[in-house]
């Protein structure tokens, strides 16, 4: 029997950013479950504050140089891999120099959020999900992590969903306590209906805050999960409105033997 194949998107992994819920998870999780016998891939934003010679990132080539457009815009798709060597694992890296080469994650010094994270998101997004159509690998699961990775669920369902490589895909959305405070700009509904994403499917009424683009990756997801102890109270009211499978949250001890069951559950 061919081992499931999982593809991790998270918004930050440690030791590449510096330790979170979520940077934690992002890091510990992939080994764990690849040490459960099945494949993996992980990718995260390469954000500028990564340094590149110490973290030895270096491009990949054959899977760089294409271009997405948003917003009328081309912007480059630059692709890099790292090693954690002690985990056996690879990182990839989406790159882009309009939005990733600033030396912050998703503020700016003075700690406000960068106006174009609505961009952004939507650039990662795409990122990944052409990349691995390059790589030619076809994951069983794919599991996102972060609000940064929340439009991975909705292009797969909406945009992807007649490509072979992602027809039979589950999507699992882990929801962590990691509210962004400014909604995203009002043109952020445009750009993703420019994508071919129909109107309908976008049910954002009013604007594009944490609630409305963390529901959009809940409608399309097949699971949840519950990645931090505490999480904004209207977006737990929603999942647990939604009669989804939901995976409450574990401690950290037990939550890759937690995760791997479920991801068996969603198969």
């Amino acid at each position: 029997m061919d081992s499931k194949k999982v593809l991790f998107v998270s918004q930050e992994i440690t030791p590449y950013l510096p330790e979170s819920e979520i940077s934690n998870i992002s890091r510990y999780l992939p080994q764990g479950i690849q040490e459960r016998g099945k494949e993996i891939r992980t990718f995260m934003p390469r954000y500028g504050s990564i340094n590149e010679r110490r973290n030895q990132l270096h491009e990949v080539i054959r899977l760089s140089g294409m271009n997405l457009i948003i917003d009328d815009t081309d912007h480059p798709l630059i692709i890099k891999v790292a090693s954690i060597q002690a985990a056996r694992m690879q990182v990839y890296f989406i790159d882009n120099e309009d939005y990733f080469q600033r030396k912050h994650v998703v503020k700016n010094a003075k700690g406000e959020e960068f106006s174009d994270n609505d961009e952004r998101a939507i650039f990662f997004a795409r990122g990944v999900l052409e990349t691995v159509k390059k790589l030619r690998w076809a994951p069983d699961i794919v599991h996102c992590h972060g609000w940064m990775s929340a439009l991975v669920p909705l292009y797969l369902k909406r945009v992807y969903d007649d490509d072979p490589l992602y027809s039979d895909v589950k999507i699992i959305y882990s929801v962590y306590n990691n509210d962004f405070k400014k909604p995203f700009r009002e043109s952020f509904t445009e750009k993703i209906i420019s994508d071919g994403i129909d109107k309908k499917h976008i049910d954002i009424s009013g604007k594009a805050d944490f609630y409305n683009v963390s529901k959009l990756a809940i409608d399309n997801s097949d699971g949840i999960i519950f990645g931090s102890e505490e999480i904004n109270k209207d977006v737990k009211e929603y999942v647990e409105s939604q009669k989804k499978p939901v995976l409450e949250y574990q401690d950290e001890e037990e939550y890759i033997d937690a995760y791997n069951e479920f991801y068996d559950k969603i198969l």
